[in-house]
């Protein structure tokens, strides 16, 4: 077993490997970039090193100097985790090539595996079902939009080196075709360094089922089963569970052994996940059930997999990479109760999921859950990195009872300043579709604004919070020659409400009239005045919403947009975001260049309403 582990990854999953391999003994090191100097990663191994800048090309993508840390550090092994350099083959191949252990597949396992459309074709020569599409070499726009009428739409283009959500756009129409075609490829560029695609038939009423596969270096692949992600916002995972709703046995033994046969094709060591795309309108069946890819490394929804089998899937990994056979045989593996993961991320529902960035204050999770994270009260988030900030993760005896569970958990989280999803997880959790287990990756778009989180809390808290606030005394409420008024001015989140007061609190806000509700952190404060605001979409003005750089611009000054209409295009944090505008006018003022670096709350362009002197 080794006896040293360097971890080139940050965040909750380097926090997650640390916590395995300090129970196995295993002394660690961190790598960090400059904005993670102090991160709880950093802190939590027995070793740190500084390998670069902020941005992840200077610093986490760089693997010269992440095998440079590992030889000068003498460590015996590197954990890629996942994400960032977790399925570069090249990367994989340089650390053997340096004498190091590399916690992951061969990098042949990974090069086969790692770009969708030559997975695919793999995978129809070992008779593992795929979807139909289209994976030709011939990439010009005019090919892929004539692949795409003769397959039929709606279509789903997907980067061919993608991962994670990014680089995925579906089309409902050929007029719509280039332009998505063209975003796609930037997101895949900026994420993956590769902008080829491949085409899918999108299916109808799809879900999302995946299955966890090992292999060791002495012949042997087992699977651990199945996990249900169909609940998905734009192709990203939201909430995982396992096993998978209405998966019957047959279905279950189909699609497991499909999945071995998939990581026995490549020779496979080490965890894998074998992802599959259901055709649920008639529910799960072994024959409407095909391949999409396969992910060479652990995932992040790893944690339901171990809530059900009892399996440490990061010690697997360990003693895997040591040269030691798989810990368990099939038959020594089995299912016991439910569990369900909730991706917790800083970004606000309200304001089009847009990342929260900022230090936090405040970071209480409860403790009757299992909690994976990277961040504490303090840690800053990053306009660099992925804003997920936690995963939770509930078990219990059945869906149900795990449902339940994870729902406390969502309801109970108390993080400021930073806006969070949790109320919106929340709300997913409890949408009727989900508690009857009618699952489809579309569910959470039909939902809709359904989702969205209050924006003010309930009038009982927000009026008990309000009297625990207000400053006691026989006077309170007194007017001269009037009935008294039991009210108060105040702020909350900033804006100046009127809130009744009870006769007595009965709910003492935390400390600054911090309210927690479902999910939901709002300030109360005593009124006072305040100065001018900026502006904002209602008056016309379109602010960058975080720091980023324009990618692309839509408009002109002067010309006439209708509301919803694309103005600019923002990337951060490795995504898109799109700013459109807030109602029908012209566009006074434009102050975008395409390319240009922008801060938050920099002004970007004006709409005049239609009728208005711009």
């Amino acid at each position: 077993m080794m006896k040293s582990l360097l971890i080139a990854n940050r965040g909750e999953i380097a926090c997650r490997i640390i916590r395995t391999a300090r129970a196995m003994g295993i002394r660690t090191v961190a790598v960090h970039s400059d904005a993670d100097a102090d991160a709880l990663h950093v802190r939590q191994a027995d070793a740190a090193v500084a390998i670069g800048a902020a941005p992840v090309r200077e610093s986490y993508l760089c693997g010269d100097r992440i095998i440079a840390a590992a030889l000068a550090t003498g460590v015996e092994a590197i954990h890629p985790g996942y994400g960032f350099l977790s399925e570069n083959a090249a990367f994989a191949q340089a650390v053997i090539d340096a004498g190091l252990t590399w916690v992951g597949p061969d990098p042949q396992s990974i090069t086969a595996m790692g770009l969708k459309d030559a997975a695919k074709a793999l995978m129809q020569a070992a008779g593992v079902p795929t979807t139909p599409g289209y994976l030709g070499e011939d990439q010009s726009p005019d090919r892929l939009a004539a692949e795409a009428e003769a397959i039929g739409y709606p279509v789903l283009i997907k980067a061919v080196a993608g991962g994670g959500g990014k680089g995925m756009r579906k089309v409902d129409a050929p007029a719509d075709f280039a332009e998505a075609l063209a975003s796609c490829r930037r997101e895949a560029a900026s994420s993956f360094g590769n902008d080829q695609v491949l085409l899918e038939k999108w299916v109808t009423n799809p879900r999302h089922i995946e299955v966890q596969v090992f292999g060791d270096r002495h012949g042997q692949v087992v699977h651990l089963f199945e996990r249900d992600c169909s609940l998905q916002r734009r192709h990203q995972k939201v909430i995982e569970e396992a096993p998978a709703p209405g998966m019957d046995d047959a279905t279950r033994a189909a699609i497991c052994d499909a999945a071995v046969r998939a990581a026995r094709a490549v020779d496979y060591v080490g965890a894998g996940t074998i992802e599959f795309i259901a055709d649920a309108s008639q529910g799960l069946r072994a024959d409407r059930i095909w391949f999409m890819e396969m992910n060479t490394r652990l995932q992040v929804e790893h944690p339901v997999t171990e809530a059900i089998t009892g399996q440490d899937l990061v010690e697997w990994q360990l003693r895997i990479a040591s040269g030691e056979p798989l810990p368990c045989t099939q038959d020594a593996l089995s299912i016991t109760g439910w569990a369900m993961e909730a991706r917790l991320y800083a970004e606000d529902p309200a304001r089009g999921f847009l990342p929260s960035i900022g230090r936090l204050d405040r970071f209480d999770l409860g403790d009757s859950w299992r909690t994976d994270t990277g961040v504490e009260r303090g840690a800053t988030i990053s306009p660099h990195y992925d804003p997920m900030i936690a995963k939770l993760i509930a078990w219990g005896p059945d869906r149900d009872a795990a449902r339940q569970r994870l729902a406390a958990a969502l309801d109970g989280a108390a993080i400021w300043p930073l806006k969070t999803n949790a109320g919106f997880l929340l709300k997913a959790l409890n949408h009727p579709a989900f508690v009857a287990a009618e699952l489809d990756t579309g569910l959470i778009a039909r939902a809709g604004e359904t989702l969205i989180p209050a924006a003010e809390p309930s009038g009982a808290r927000l009026r008990t919070a309000a009297t625990a606030l207000a400053a006691p005394g026989p006077l309170a409420g007194f007017r001269l020659n009037a009935a008294p008024r039991r009210e108060g001015r105040f702020l909350l989140d900033g804006a100046a409400v009127t809130v009744p007061l009870s006769p007595t609190p009965d709910h003492r806000p935390w400390g600054d009239g911090l309210i927690a509700e479902q999910g939901q952190v709002w300030r109360l404060q005593p009124w006072r005045a305040v100065g001018g605001a900026g502006g904002e979409a209602a008056d016309g003005a379109i602010l960058s919403p975080m720091p980023g750089r324009i990618i692309a611009v839509a408009v002109a000054a002067g010309e006439r947009v209708t509301k919803g209409q694309k103005l600019l295009t923002v990337e951060a944090m490795k995504m898109e975001h799109s700013l459109v505008a807030p109602f029908d006018g012209e566009v006074a003022e434009l102050r975008a260049e395409e390319g240009g670096q922008v801060t938050e709350g920099l002004l970007l362009a004006r709409i005049a309403r239609a009728g208005e002197a711009a």
